[in-house]
């Protein structure tokens, strides 16, 4: 692998919140940063913002569910730096909504951003890595790619193929040593997703905690690609979470039900909206790389609130 300072590197949905994040802290070892997404003007202020920290930048405009936008993303690539040394398929949005509900288009539209952006990207990119018989793909999934939660199928349904996209193209690169296609798997991050995500819940979303700073996650993104490992999960404690979804799966859904019922969404109405789906959302609070919107609880109180409620939702548990 080529030394951090050396590297070329493409991230996509880079205009807010963990892409910005991480286009910058790529930036400041000094690697040559290539950002995509939908929004020019944001993705302007990010490309500055990683001169600014000390890396060379290039802002090309690009809607990851339409391949030709991808491809020439790769192209204006390989013009610039002549190689892609890592990609970071981060581009994604989410809708908060039971499957049944809001359009069948919406939900559509998730998986189209979260899985079929990454595949284009990959279909792009795969061929440069087999000539240069190297390089590192990291698709950012989430801990929902290992386990499911209400309120966001779509979301859920995409993070898991995006692993499955990330298992198939590591057995198809098999035979080269140096190219390594890996997953992030992070749970909450602090960043504007619940405010640009499209909502037909009708209260306004937030995080549950512990929420973490994007620049957190961004570091261990970096070290994912400095070091490269099949799976990497952000913080590593949620592993204890999947563990006792392993062991008892049905309760620790209906404590996730339960928790997401009571505090995944605040009393404030939010308008029922496509959000970002379609087209960039052009609210200014959602270009930065910190959401707007606090937990409604700490993670103290949110322990104490399943604690006490532990009886009530065994209680509630529908005979069989």
């Amino acid at each position: 692998m080529r030394e951090p300072s050396e590297r070329v590197v493409v991230v996509t949905g880079a205009s807010s919140g963990l892409g910005r994040a991480s286009a910058i802290a790529f930036a400041g070892r000094g690697d040559r940063v290539v950002v995509a997404a939908r929004r020019r003007d944001a993705l302007e202020e990010t490309a500055q913002r990683c001169r600014a920290a000390g890396g060379d930048a290039l802002a090309v405009v690009t809607d990851v569910t339409r391949e030709q936008d991808v491809v020439a993303l790769v192209s204006a690539t390989l013009a610039r730096h002549g190689r892609i040394d890592v990609l970071v398929n981060n581009a994604g949005v989410t809708l908060f909504a039971p499957l049944e509900e809001a359009s069948f288009e919406e939900h559509r539209r998730v998986i189209e951003t979260n899985l079929f952006g990454a595949m284009h990207a990959a279909r792009a990119v795969v061929p440069v890595f087999r000539r240069q018989r190297r390089g590192v793909m990291i698709n950012v999934g989430s801990v929902l790619s290992l386990i499911g939660q209400p309120f966001v199928p779509s979301y859920v349904i995409s993070k898991f193929a995006l692993r499955g996209l990330t298992e198939a193209l590591r057995a198809e690169l098999a035979d080269l040593d140096d190219v390594h296609v890996c997953t992030l798997l992070p749970y909450a991050i602090d960043t504007p997703h619940f405010e640009s995500g499209a909502n037909r819940v009708g209260r306004d979303a937030h995080a549950m905690p512990p929420v973490q700073q994007p620049e957190d996650v961004a570091r261990a993104l970096v070290a994912l690609a400095d070091h490269p490992v099949r799976e990497r999960l952000v913080p590593r404690v949620a592993a204890l979470g999947l563990g006792l979804h392993a062991l008892l799966p049905r309760f620790t859904e209906r404590v996730i039900l339960h928790a997401l019922r009571e505090w995944h969404f605040g009393d404030a109405p939010e308008k029922r909206s496509s959000g970002n789906l379609f087209r960039p959302d052009d609210d200014p609070r959602t270009d930065a790389v910190h959401g707007t919107r606090a937990p409604l609880l700490g993670l103290p109180a949110l322990i104490g609130w399943v604690v006490s409620h532990l009886g009530w939702i065994v209680a509630s548990e529908p005979s069989r």
